[in-house]
């Protein structure tokens, strides 16, 4: 190499790098920002093994405020991540409304691995990227900024880095067989990451970013110049007040015409006591032995209990519980979101509780307050609950895909029946905590309400997540009939897989 060449190509690592020092406090500032509007950036970085991530990363988080950040090394779903569906770990680690959250690999590395190895049929594999499409717009929707890198080196420049970590004492063990497995299956892999990138590429919120790493300085630069121009443009248009607000026509909402009606409920249904404690008896036997079979079968149960206040919800849970193992389900009380809940988006609280498979978790209130106290309150926009029904049947479908048992209760009792049972608590002193001031505020709203369920039923009366309205006049019927539905979902889940 002459003289002038080596000048040359040293003047041009100079400037390389002041770019990269420039674009790095430009970063910083962005970030800074970002925290301050409340905006939550998302980067995946994926590519080969030897290319670079970990240097790349390093670059990307010199600038920044490390109390601003988490960078998380993504392997082999551990042995209880997977019980759970594949997108739980990943959910549970989306960054709040002022955090950065910084992936080493994503969830499309285990994608990659099981196309490459063909554990997935064709079925599985388009399942996989419509619920990855499904994740990644839900936090786009949300205000989230997604970054997608993929590093690219050729096999041949690959071989020579894997050569170059073997040979060192101190980086040998980055180089494992898993790591020799996927270099040797390299065109493979490069065949599925074309597929990856055409079914998951959205230009407008989740592009992803082809970074030829064979030198890194010039990658890095590519990589921050990436960051710093996106967040620039969300960040101007977010302290001008701009926030996107889809308008989501009727024709585009989620509809189900077997669903069912409030109009339609018979609540004069009604059980006497000797009947009562005979068929309470026999439901919470069989509901024990199938609890049981949940178990020894893997299979996963939800159940979600909405209705009116006083309803019976309460009771109705501790009698379907009654007889079951404690160790083996949770009861989880929902009511309004703590400021951690607040920063993420509105399903992340959901997803982090989804059971492991072989247990069962009933929600008393759930999800659905989206489309029912925080639309009737006004505490979302018309286009968030509007898109919250899509979203929530993507959710569910994901539930039902993993093998989970969906059950979803209205409890339901008429305007007369629910002012008895507030006089009640009123009067009784063992029942007057279960009275508050929102529950009178509500009652006032009981149309509003009647509205937003009625709609909610239409459209998100799934065939794999359908409504079942409980007649809840007569508490005895309510609970009979609530045990015979979950009785029929277990067995029918039962019957699947055996």
């Amino acid at each position: 190499m002459t003289t002038k060449l080596v000048e040359d190509t040293e003047k041009s690592k100079k400037a390389l790098k002041r770019k990269i020092e420039e674009l790095g406090e430009e970063l910083g500032y962005l970030q800074r920002k970002c925290r301050e509007l409340g905006i939550p950036v998302l980067i995946v970085v994926e590519g080969w093994s030897a290319a670079g991530k970990g240097s790349l990363i390093n670059r990307i988080i010199q600038p920044l405020d490390p109390r601003g950040f988490k960078v998380t090394c993504i392997a082999s779903p551990s042995r209880d991540e997977q019980l759970r569906p594949f997108l739980w770990r990943f959910w549970r680690r989306t960054p709040s409304a002022n955090r950065m959250a910084i992936f080493d690999r994503s969830w499309y590395r285990n994608l990659l691995d099981d196309v490459v190895d063909g554990k997935l049929d064709e079925q599985e594999v388009e399942k996989m990227y419509s619920d990855i499409r499904f994740f990644e717009r839900q936090l786009r929707d949300s205000g989230t900024i997604i970054f997608k890198f993929f590093l690219d080196i050729s096999k041949k420049e690959q071989s020579v880095r894997l050569q170059a970590l073997r040979e060192n004492p101190n980086t040998s063990w980055r180089v494992d067989d898993g790591v020799l497995a996927r270099h040797y299956k390299y065109d493979d892999y490069k065949s599925a990451s074309k597929r990856m990138f055409k079914e998951t590429d959205v230009k407008d919120g989740a592009h992803w970013r082809l970074v030829d790493t064979t030198k890194l300085l010039p990658a890095s630069v590519e990589v921050l110049e990436t960051m710093v121009s996106l967040l620039k443009n969300k960040v101007g248009k977010r302290k001008k007040g701009i926030k996107f607000e889809r308008n989501i026509p009727s024709s585009e909402l989620p509809s189900f015409e077997n669903a069912p009606s409030l109009s339609k409920v018979d609540t004069s249904l009604s059980l006497d006591k000797g009947e009562y404690r005979e068929k309470l008896k026999v439901r919470q036997q069989k509901i024990h032995a199938l609890h049981n079979e949940l178990y020894r079968l893997r299979i996963p149960m939800v159940i979600v209990y909405e209705g009116w206040d006083a309803a019976g919800k309460g009771g109705n849970i501790r009698r379907l519980i009654e007889e079951m193992d404690p160790r083996g389900y949770e009861v989880i009380p929902v009511s309004a979101p703590n400021d951690v809940e607040k920063a993420h988006h509105y399903l992340w609280r959901f997803w982090t509780e989804f059971p492991k498979a072989g247990h069962l978790t009933i929600f008393d209130r759930s999800w659905y307050g989206r489309v029912l106290v925080e639309r009737v309150e006004g505490f979302c926009s018309q286009s968030d609950w509007k898109q919250a029904y899509r979203e929530i049947n993507e959710m569910e479908e994901n539930f039902h895909n993993f093998g989970a048992a969906l059950v979803k209760f209205w409890v339901h009792i008429d305007k007369d029946e629910q002012l008895n049972r507030f006089e009640a608590r009123k009067e009784n002193p063992a029942k007057l905590w279960k009275l508050h001031d929102e529950d009178w505020r509500n009652r006032e709203k009981w149309d509003l309400y009647e509205k937003a369920a009625e709609e909610m039923f239409l459209r998100t009366h799934t065939p794999f997540a359908p409504w079942s309205i409980i007649e809840g006049n007569c508490k005895r019927y309510a609970r009979i009939k609530a045990m015979d539905v979950v009785i029929d979902a277990i067995e029918k889940k039962v019957k699947e897989k055996t």
